[in-house]
């Protein structure tokens, strides 16, 4: 699951039906392969709206939560 996680953040444009396929004889089911591209995605998704925004991370975050 996480090498798809990572190849899903970092090179999105090289996810290929093996990809899947590598999860699912891993034993994932059709929705926990959904689950997980829709929770990475969205990750990337806010990360990238933060970023792009100029958003800054609250103080608490700097001093360790």
């Amino acid at each position: 699951m996480l090498i798809y996680v990572e190849k899903l953040t970092l090179r999105p444009w090289e996810m290929v039906e093996t990809d899947v396929i590598a999860l699912r004889e891993a034993a994932f089911s059709d929705a926990a392969i959904l689950d997980i591209n829709q929770v990475t995605s969205y990750y990337a998704y806010v990360n990238r709206l933060a970023d792009g925004l100029g958003v800054e991370l609250e103080g608490f975050w700097a001093e360790g939560g």
